[in-house]
């Protein structure tokens, strides 16, 4: 159906993934789980739409270069921003100390932290809890940066671009690490952000005090068998409970789950204006927001690629800030639906000196959402424990 689609409104059919991996494609680059799902729909032929080889592999490369904006995906300003000219940069929110100055309020240096959020989210998990939430004396000494990772929330959302760590990490360069000169910064992530940032904390070991991971979807296996050992065990195909069913139908069935994006990213400002409508408020809940603006393109290869296709680096990145001595926190909800608590357990296993913490009665979302002043708190001391440790002139 979406063959016919898409050769009818753009004039040829783009690159999906029922077929084999093609001979020119980076095996490092795209994750095996790309590839390696087997489902019934994957197998089945139907007559007068044969599978195609060479002619599958012309489209990608013509794919590629491609910068016009899918028909099923939004047409909003955000959306499509990734289709103008010049360099393109990340959407970030930036929360200056309170000083006029570059220095705190006790002379020393600003410091800086780097926000990454989770898969289907935006910077807004940030601003709207741990901003809100800041300590007077943090608020004169600390530079925090809120991003938006390429393809959700205002960020660009490319069609052309495949979404791998690499591409992730570049961005965040460009947008942020590079152009405010950051010589020293904290990290913290939640979910699929800590893969990124592990990445990020990896590549500038020198430079980053400390890492706090929330929720990080860690779990060690052979290298080669990495990435499909992470997408049978967090997106599992099962019927219950829902969210589980939802994250392993988007994840599992690609032309399905863009079915599914049809239906509700590319409409989502007709979805919240209804929202509005009904619930008779002019501003809706960030995570309700936050839900539908990426496309499935974004998406689709951000859950392989990062979170499945980024576990076969994750031991390297974390033996690298072992061998750094780059302080490491974990923090989970011991309710988590989504992210096995083992995840953290295995963390602690593999880095001896990493403080993990489990709250209790929370689980993926409400170990931020539900005690926001607690939880800034906690990364208030984190901060200040690795200025105190590493010693470190931040910039």
């Amino acid at each position: 159906m979406y063959r016919c689609l898409d050769e009818f409104f753009e004039g040829k059919a783009p690159h999906c993934y029922c077929e084999k991996r093609t001979a020119g494609e980076e095996e490092n680059e795209l994750s095996e789980t790309l590839y390696g799902r087997k489902n019934l729909f994957g197998q089945m032929r139907f007559p007068g739409y044969p599978r195609r080889g060479k002619e599958c592999d012309k489209v990608t490369s013509d794919h590629q270069h491609q910068l016009v904006n899918r028909w099923s995906d939004c047409g909003c300003e955000s959306c499509v921003s990734w289709m103008k000219a010049g360099a393109q940069k990340l959407h970030f929110v930036v929360k200056e100390p309170s000083q006029d100055s570059s220095e705190g309020s006790n002379g020393n240096p600003i410091e800086n932290v780097i926000f990454l959020h989770g898969f289907l989210c935006s910077s807004s998990i940030w601003t709207e809890t741990v901003f809100q939430n800041l300590s007077e004396s943090v608020k004169g000494k600390y530079r925090l940066f809120a991003i938006d990772l390429l393809g959700f929330g205002k960020s660009p959302k490319p069609r052309d671009s495949l979404y791998t760590l690499r591409e992730h990490l570049d961005m965040i360069e460009q947008s942020v690490i590079c152009p405010f000169d950051l010589k020293s910064f904290n990290l913290v992530a939640h979910s699929m952000g800590c893969i990124i940032a592990l990445a990020v904390a990896a590549k500038y070991s020198k430079s980053v005090k400390s890492i706090t991971l929330v929720a990080p979807p860690y779990l060690p296996s052979s290298k080669d068998g990495a990435s499909l050992a992470v997408l049978n065990r967090l997106a599992g195909r099962r019927l219950w409970p829902p969210l589980l069913f939802g994250a392993a139908f988007m994840s599992w069935y690609e032309h399905l789950g863009r079915c599914v994006c049809f239906f509700v990213c590319r409409n989502h400002r007709a979805w919240e204006s209804l929202l509005k409508l009904l619930t008779r408020r002019r501003d809706l809940n960030f995570i309700i927001m936050d839900l539908p603006r990426h496309t499935h393109h974004s998406a689709w290869h951000s859950m392989h690629n990062v979170i499945c296709g980024g576990a076969k680096y994750m031991d390297e990145y974390l033996e690298s800030l072992i061998e750094n001595k780059v302080k490491l926190n974990v923090i989970q909800g011991d309710r988590d639906q989504v992210i096995p608590i083992e995840c953290s357990i295995n963390i602690r296993r593999k880095v001896p000196n990493a403080e993990v913490a489990i709250v209790p009665n929370a689980d993926h979302n409400s170990v931020i959402l539900g005690g926001e002043k607690d939880f800034t708190e906690t990364l208030e001391q984190i901060w200040v424990s690795s200025a105190d440790i590493n010693g470190r002139g931040p910039g």
